[in-house]
């Protein structure tokens, strides 16, 4: 009997605590999507912003934004794969991948202000990028990098080995198992680190603020090489350092509903495919 009650108070303590992370989450969307929606119309997303960025649009920040992300993803997803399929199925268990591992987990904690100073250093200052996409494109990559690492290392620690030797036992290379079989596998769970690299470089600020975020650009990038605004630098200079503050206000919340929109239906579609994967 004290078992059972015991076990029901914990459940009933985990189970609170679960309502109260949903409870928290839930207030923090309703509040910016209720200040946020109020803006947001086909003239807000399509046009430049005005009168010290007080009205207008956000249009710049919205493409300069899609760059980063997709300039960020091809650099770090490809390298964050192969580093995985190196040290999963090539490398063993010596000391070189416990030491690599151990790296991969300090370069996860590191602040990402220093993912910023670091891309200013070595891209805009030592490779004269320049404040340009591709540094920033770079600083984020960097910055998700040591997550697309560990989380596609779990996800081909996922597929069973009696895979592998089924492939080897019927004359397949190295190469050709991981390829066919192993990859094909764990792609699903791939995309779960692809998922959360997403939402994490599309939020952040301090690394593109060095590299190449601008206050306002009155035209589109034409290159990698130019400075792009972005909507996290963009409400960031909406809240903090505008103009007019308090007339930028519903701007800045427009901004932040805008932003959450992209990462989540970003999430969505690498969510419909991850399930359609599982499928196949």
């Amino acid at each position: 009997m004290n078992k059972k009650l015991s076990q029901q108070i914990a459940f009933s303590i985990f189970r609170i605590f679960g309502i109260l992370v949903v409870l928290i989450l839930m207030s923090i969307l309703g509040f910016i999507i209720y200040n946020g929606i109020q803006v947001v119309n086909w003239e807000f997303l399509s046009t430049y912003p005005e009168e010290g960025m007080t009205s207008g649009g956000i249009f710049p920040a919205i493409v300069g934004t899609f760059y980063l992300i997709i300039g960020s993803m091809l650099f770090a997803f490809p390298l964050g794969v192969m580093s995985a399929i190196y040290t999963n199925e090539y490398a063993g268990n010596g000391w070189v991948v416990n030491f690599i591992r151990m790296m991969t987990n300090n370069l996860a904690s590191i602040p990402s202000i220093v993912f910023g100073l670091f891309g200013m250093s070595l891209f805009v200052t030592q490779l004269k990028f320049g404040d340009s996409i591709l540094a920033g494109s770079l600083t984020l990559g960097l910055l998700a990098l040591p997550l697309i690492i560990r989380t596609t290392e779990e996800a081909l620690k996922a597929v069973p080995d009696t895979y592998r030797t089924g492939s080897l036992a019927l004359g397949a290379t190295k190469l050709q198992t991981i390829k066919r079989v192993v990859l094909p596998s764990a792609l699903p769970n791939i995309l779960t680190g692809l998922i959360l690299s997403i939402g994490r470089v599309s939020g952040e600020t301090a690394p593109i603020l060095f590299t190449v975020a601008a206050y306002f650009l009155p035209q589109l990038p034409s290159s990698i090489f130019d400075q792009a605004m972005a909507l996290p630098y963009h409400l960031y200079v909406l809240a903090t350092s505008g103009t007019d503050i308090e007339a930028a206000r519903p701007m800045a919340y427009g901004t932040a509903f805008v932003l959450i929109v992209i990462v989540l239906i970003m999430n969505l579609t690498a969510s419909f495919l991850r399930r359609k994967l599982e499928k196949q």
